[in-house]
């Protein structure tokens, strides 16, 4: 079977990428294949199941067509640049367009070094493959844009971070892997020329309709504020928001430390190398703005007045705030029942929010449970939440359940799930993966509770870790 590749990105100049194969492994088995993506992308399901179909997802065969490269780019990394970035266990395999008519990269997570590894050994561990296999097939359950698992396969080898843990490969789908920092690579090396191919493809690929690089600038930034309303929404902290795991699709990409919020509270952060809390929950959408700013530097140079080019620049990237609070009261809106929102509900939102803060509320099923008898349960302070219910019967739609209902998730991938699943699969057991796996894709139906229930103390998952 021949995964049907037809690729764009191999064809741009070779300053934005290396050519070249996966390492292979030395007894790779699969964990998962998603089937209804692989019709999507018009591969055939018999071919899934097969081990020719394994072999391509381990790294060890390359599928007629492909064209296997790493790509270049740069970034902010917590605020500080680094210019030498790229695709350090990761390999492009190609692209398809699916039978939805949408192009997707096929790529292979955890396939050996490339010249972009800075001295890592390019492979992925078994846990956070899993984790991203699990929360990014979450988020799209979720509605949320976001890049997709095709396949998660172990390698049969060990890798070795802290002690020797089982290694895996993950095989991620993306509507492109280019992101804010692959611009910025080009414009700090001046290298003007792969800058406008770049920019040629990204619009024709991502923003046809967009009409020069502010018009391009806006529409990213547009997709980028409805993308975090979204994460706020659902309590989903990215936790590393550097520059260049910011795709430019508007997709939700490389999920490292991420985490879902249990107890509600803004200040929130999983991520271990987070020491000072620069990616927090309630910092989201500001650093949305720092990124959207550092991409818009790297636009100038195509420019042909950039003085010019540095003032409307600065209007675009200053309407954030506007653009995002307009998304985000549709979507919070949405989640108590209001369809038509107005700027009173502002308020109604925040004081609710507070509420969970001061009582430690479940952020998920505070949500999920408003509409109903059980809902003043979330709440040490039952008379607060009274008079705030008071003020929201006066302004919720006559059918604000149903609208609830569709707005509000009864099941997230919980941290403590998820390491769960981790650790089980790591001595060879996948159930507890495939079951909360089928869990998540559902998140809008009932199931057993254990998916839905908050941890309890010794369940508790503070810290979350990037697979490097």
């Amino acid at each position: 079977m021949r995964i049907p590749f037809d690729n764009t990105y191999a064809k741009l100049p070779p300053a934005l990428y290396t050519r070249q194969n996966a390492t292979t492994v030395a007894d790779p088995s699969v964990i998962a294949l998603n089937l209804p993506l692989a019709d999507t992308l018009g591969i055939d399901r018999d071919w899934m199941g097969s081990d020719a179909a394994r072999d391509v997802f381990a790294g060890n065969v390359m599928p007629e067509s492909a064209a296997p490269l790493a790509q270049a780019y740069s970034g902010h990394q917590f605020g500080n640049w680094n210019p030498g970035l790229g695709d350090g266990r990761a390999l492009l395999l190609g692209e398809v367009v699916g039978t939805d008519g949408i192009r997707r990269d096929i790529q292979l997570k955890g396939s050996g070094p490339t010249p972009y590894s800075r001295r890592g050994d390019g492979r992925a561990e078994l846990g956070p493959v899993l984790r991203e296999y699990l929360v990014s097939e979450a988020m799209h359950a979720l509605g949320v844009p976001t890049t997709r698992a095709l396949a998660a396969v172990r390698s049969g080898e060990d890798v070795y971070r802290d002690a020797p843990l089982p290694g895996a490969i993950l095989t991620r789908v993306a509507k492109s892997h280019i992101r804010v920092g692959t611009f910025q690579k080009f414009t700090a090396r001046g290298d003007i020329a792969s800058l406008s191919a770049l920019y040629e493809h990204t619009v024709a690929r991502h923003y046809p309709t967009a009409n020069g690089p502010q018009d391009f600038l806006t529409q990213v930034l547009e997709a980028q504020a409805e993308l975090i309303a979204k994460w706020m929404s659902l309590g989903f902290i990215h936790g590393v928001m550097n520059t260049d795991n910011m795709a430019v699709s508007g997709e939700t990409i490389d999920y490292g430390p991420c985490a879902f919020m249990d107890s509600y509270h803004p200040a929130t952060v999983f991520s271990a190398i987070d020491q000072h809390g620069r990616y927090a929950y309630q910092n989201q959408p500001r650093i949305a703005v720092w990124n959207l700013a550092q991409f818009a530097t790297a636009l100038i140079p195509l420019m042909p007045d950039q003085d010019a080019a540095i003032e409307t620049f600065t209007t675009i990237i200053n309407s954030f705030p506007k653009v995002y609070e307009t998304v985000r009261l549709r979507v919070f809106a949405a989640k108590i029942g209001i369809s038509s929102p107005q700027d009173v509900d502002h308020d109604l939102i925040d004081d609710l929010l507070t509420l969970m803060q001061n009582d430690g509320a479940d952020f998920t099923n505070t949500f999920a449970n408003l509409s109903g008898p059980s809902a003043a349960d979330q709440f040490a302070d039952r008379m607060a939440f009274q008079i705030w219910q008071e003020r929201w019967a006066a302004r919720r739609d006559d059918n604000f359940a149903g609208l609830m209902a569709a707005a509000n998730p009864k099941i997230i991938p919980r941290n403590h799930l998820i390491q769960a699943a981790i650790v089980a699969a790591r001595d060879g057991n996948d159930a507890p993966f495939h079951a909360l796996h089928a869990a998540t894709r559902a998140p809008y139906a009932d199931h057993d509770p254990k998916f839905s229930n908050p941890p309890n103390a010794s369940e508790r998952v503070t810290q979350t870790f990037c697979g490097t």
